[in-house]
């Protein structure tokens, strides 16, 4: 269920909302999308167009190769990503062979002031036999949006049947948010519908903004890539639209961070 804030800021206390008042950009909407990008579906450019006319301030992307074989092109898709929107961008591969890397990213109209590519634990593609283990790919960037300084993570969860990695993953993930009382945005493809067991804990601390389908993209019949914020956050709108840029449909959330301004 969408559960919705209203007031002044969730860190200030109730009496300080009569003593304060809120700036002029407190509340400025903020356009965050999610895409799983399938390495560009064999267009990037017409990746980066959906981008473009859907407007979001911040995207997290999924699925995104940076030189990683003929599929892609051998293109720095994050780069040229960049280039393209004019955005602000971090990368954070799960699989990094040096010249070749696939992960997720993080594109911004704002500042990036810092960024951290966590582990947490995946069942590897790319060995034989492999066992669940770390591995990086769960990527952090604090934002400087204007009177708010805002954490955003892009993640990617294991696709398999079998709960039990994603189990795990949540886990860690939530131990990574936790060590900070900033306001958070976790946005990715979690590869679970929002019922799933594995997602309760998500579900129990963030808003979960859209409850439409997301997958596959022509016919879509299962929830699984999401926009979730912290409770501080108030959601204006949230859609998910249709496009055949890629196997994913993208989401894309309106929320505003609002926060008590103190005069004397």
């Amino acid at each position: 269920m969408l559960r919705r804030w209203i007031g002044c800021g969730a860190l200030v206390v109730l009496s300080a909302c009569a003593a304060g008042r809120l700036s002029p950009d407190a509340c400025a909407p903020v356009r965050v999308m999610t895409w799983n990008i399938a390495a560009g579906h064999g267009d990037l450019g017409k990746v980066a167009k959906t981008i473009r006319e859907l407007n979001p301030d911040v995207v997290a992307l999924q699925e995104v190769d940076v030189r990683w074989s003929e599929r892609s092109a051998f293109v720095d898709q994050a780069d040229s990503l960049r280039k393209s929107l004019k955005m602000n961008v971090r990368f954070a591969p799960i699989y990094d062979f040096r010249s070749r890397q696939f992960g997720v990213s993080i594109l911004s109209r704002y500042p990036i002031v810092s960024w951290k590519n966590h582990e947490i634990t995946r069942l590897s593609t790319q060995q034989p036999n492999a066992v669940p283990a770390k591995a990086p790919g769960f990527l952090e960037t604090v934002l400087d949006i204007p009177g708010e300084r805002v954490r955003v993570f892009s993640t990617h969860l294991d696709y398999r049947s079998d709960p039990s990695v994603r189990m795990r993953q949540v886990a860690e993930m939530l131990d990574i948010i936790s060590r900070s009382g900033m306001l958070t945005i976790l946005a990715g493809d979690l590869n679970a519908t929002p019922s799933a067991a594995e997602l309760r804990p998500l579900m129990a601390m963030f808003q979960i903004s859209a409850s439409e389908m997301t997958y596959p993209a022509d016919t879509p019949t299962k929830q699984i890539d999401y926009v979730l914020t912290s409770s501080a956050f108030s959601i204006n709108d949230s859609r998910v639209y249709a496009t055949d840029a890629s196997d994913h449909r993208p989401v894309v959330t309106t929320i505003s961070p609002c926060r008590v301004r103190f005069t004397k």
